[in-house]
């Protein structure tokens, strides 16, 4: 197992619990267990009579999640598997109900610093961008295999890279192969001007790497995909808790959470990190919460 210096800093712990946990002998599901954050906050909370069940697609967080929780892995049933296939991983549990599903849609500290993960453009690795290390679909094809006009669009897209999706996707193209998070810079930066390389708040290369990500993983069709499984799952007065770190991703929820009529949402506005939280664990700036409550 790959190895670093550094947990990821779960988001929003307190806000979670006051929205997620509706009583503490309850059914909790982690869609996204990562390292155990949150796992851990709704044990504490629950005092330790709620059933936890912890999914992840990524067998390496979960091996990291199980060993940060050793003292408390009696209590949890880990699953590697994908958030869309909650049905399945209840129906083998035999649970017809539970009391609440949470969803973590950021990328962990450990895929972002993990060795060859390829997630960041400050280490120069492989193109890869898995969240699930199984799948044989990576960034490479991506980057490689992609036609202009489709890489410009998922940058435009996803990466809501207005204005210079097109010169960008033409710079990859025109740089092919591409085999490393290095190259993949590189041929950003020769797609943009000096300028505005320069007066970018974040790094030149944030959206591009963004939208590529999201399409490796299939990322938007899916959180639809989780979202139509889960009220079923809801016991009445059960919640459905989402943290997302991206404009589309919220609009999906947000839009679900409206439209569907088993679901009363709890939170009219995106409930947003205090300027506290933001400032101990920057990678929060972006985060939203949006609640809804099975009717």
């Amino acid at each position: 197992m790959r190895k670093y210096d550094e947990f990821h800093k779960s988001v929003m712990v307190e806000e979670v619990l006051k929205f997620l946990i509706t009583k503490d002998d309850g059914i909790y599901v982690d869609c996204t267990t990562g390292e155990g954050g949150h796992i851990k906050a709704i044990y504490e909370k629950t005092k330790g009579k709620a059933k936890i069940i912890g999914v992840d697609l990524d067998y390496e967080v979960l091996e990291i999640a199980e060993k940060r929780l050793k003292e408390i892995t009696d209590k949890i049933d880990f699953f590697k598997a994908s958030y869309t296939d909650i049905d399945i991983v209840l129906h083998g549990l035999g649970i017809e109900k539970v009391d609440g599903f949470l969803m973590d849609l950021g990328v962990s500290t450990f895929q972002l610093k993990g060795e060859n993960r390829g997630f960041t453009f400050m280490k120069d690795e492989p193109l890869d961008m898995r969240m699930d290390p199984d799948s044989d679909f990576t960034a490479w094809n991506v980057v490689n295999e992609y036609s202009e006009e489709k890489l410009s669009k998922i940058i435009f897209e996803y990466g809501e890279e207005f204005k210079f999706a097109r010169r960008i996707a033409r710079s990859i193209v025109n740089s092919r192969p591409l085999n490393t998070t290095f190259e993949l810079v590189n041929s950003v930066k020769r797609a943009l001007p000096p300028k505005e390389r320069y007066r970018r708040k974040r790094h030149f290369a944030t959206k591009t790497f963004q939208a590529i990500r999201i399409e490796v993983n299939g990322e938007f069709n899916n959180i639809k995909t989780a979202l139509e499984k889960f009220p079923k799952f809801l016991n009445t007065g059960g919640r459905i808790c989402v943290i997302s770190f991206h404009s589309l991703e919220d609009k999906i929820v947000k839009n679900f959470f409206r439209n569907h009529s088993e679901l009363k949402l709890l939170t009219k506005k995106p409930i947003l990190p205090s300027d506290e939280e933001i400032k101990e664990n920057p990678r929060a700036r972006s985060a939203r919460i949006r609640v809804a409550e099975r009717i």
